[in-house]
């Protein structure tokens, strides 16, 4: 996807610069050829010798240099490019990019392009949570402009949330999604539609399920786990921006309901199968809910008290199996069933065997041990396991894993399998 690609990176300023070399690593890795822009803000973390050292090229900074006008020109440099990257992004830069702008190099080259852009937006929180950055990130969506980021997480300046710029990898797979989008023929950065990916599941008609399942003891107390619904609402918005019907079933969670999604909140296993059999029929279901494998026999209608003796009996049956259920065969099995396997040991082979189990084509094994900090966290790393193959993915946000897993399933009806 990236051999013979040409990429301007423009690295403006913040702590976040330094993971723009990185980045022009990876890319080189994949035949990329990079050109970057350094702004004076950039300038202050990292230097014109490391860029050029990395990209093996010239880095350009200065609007009213002689010698690269003559040579170059920032018309060309911008057009020259088969996609323009900003990374980091920062608040300063993006609303520029929003007001249309052009007081030095970077935001002149932005203006003057005609090709794709990418930003990869990195700040503190408090500036990346503030209305007028969101307004101005919204303008640029709305005109095309593709993102990829921001994480949540440690900030430098010592607070924690979103605001931290995504990782190479991360930004590498943006890039390849917003170049194989310019190779069906969507050139114009004004005509993009915005996200990244869009249209490939166009048509389709996708079912998720994401978060926990609470199984009532009694009307105070629940059987649950810590799954906090972030993969599986990631994946949910993730099929919808590439054009699919996408109908979200979750448990209890925090997370806001994805954009562009259908929402239906269920609180236990029972409730949760019954609406995904009602969201039939499918093409794809993807089961990313960590459902609870029992539930009390019988619920209390009131308080257990405690008694001051031994604890009560808890008598438990087995909750019904989403994953196998939606696998059956049959007229209204969806075209495409994904199941995920959390595990704590033996990952793949743990999975191997539950997708056989179960009936689904694919299957996302991703490691929940306690060191791992899946649950809860805002990273995952994973493995595809398709019939014959295991294929292991980078760590990513959570979002990246909903993008990239988007996208395989896209892949796949592409490939007519």
């Amino acid at each position: 996807m990236l051999d013979g690609k040409r990429l301007l990176l423009i690295v403006s300023g913040g702590i976040a610069a330094y993971k723009a070399l990185e980045l022009i690593r990876r890319l080189r890795e994949r035949g990329a050829a990079v050109r970057c822009i350094l702004t004076a803000g950039g300038a202050q973390f990292v230097t014109p010798l490391s860029l050029a050292a990395l990209s093996e090229d010239k880095v350009y900074g200065e609007l009213f240099s002689l010698t690269d006008e003559a040579e170059m020109g920032h018309i060309q440099l911008s057009r020259d490019a088969d996609l323009l990257v900003v990374a980091p992004a920062s608040a300063d830069i993006l609303a520029k990019m929003a007001a249309g702008l052009a007081d030095d190099l970077a935001t002149t080259a932005l203006l003057a392009t005609d090709k794709p852009v990418l930003v990869a937006p990195a700040m503190n929180v408090r500036m990346w949570q503030h209305a007028a950055t969101q307004e101005n990130l919204a303008a640029l969506e709305s005109r095309g402009i593709h993102r990829v980021g921001p994480n949540e997480g440690d900030m430098a300046c010592g607070e924690y949330g979103p605001g931290r710029m995504a990782e190479p990898p991360e930004i590498v797979a943006a890039i390849e999604k917003a170049l194989g989008e310019s190779l069906l023929g969507e050139t114009s950065a004004t005509a993009l539609p915005g996200p990244i990916s869009a249209g490939r599941l166009a048509g389709r008609r996708a079912l998720v399920t994401s978060g926990p399942t609470h199984e009532p003891i009694d009307p105070v107390r629940y059987i649950a786990n810590r799954s906090s619904g972030k993969q599986g609402h990631a994946i949910a918005a993730a099929l919808a921006r590439l054009g699919a019907e996408t109908r979200l079933v979750t448990g209890p969670t925090a997370e806001p309901d994805p954009p562009g999604v259908t929402v239906e909140h269920v609180t236990t296993a029972q409730q949760m199968l019954a609406a995904c059999q009602a969201a039939l029929p499918a093409d794809i279901a993807v089961c990313a809910a960590a459902v609870a494998d029992w539930r009390a026999a019988e619920e209390a209608g009131q308080k257990v008290k405690k008694s001051g003796g031994k604890p009560p009996a808890l008598k438990l049956i087995e909750n019904p199996d989403i994953l196998a259920t939606l696998s059956k065969p049959g007229n209204r099995r969806p075209a495409l069933v994904v199941g995920f396997a959390a595990e704590t040991e033996k990952l793949v082979e743990h999975a191997r065997a539950k997708r056989k189990r179960k009936g689904c084509d694919l299957i996302v094994a991703n490691d929940v041990s306690a060191a791992a900090g899946t649950f809860g966290g805002d990273s995952n790393t994973v493995h595809l396991i398709r019939n014959g193959s295991a294929e292991a993915w980078p760590p990513l946000s959570k979002r990246a894993v909903g993008e990239r897993l988007a996208d395989a399933i896209a892949d796949h009806f592409e490939a007519g399998a």
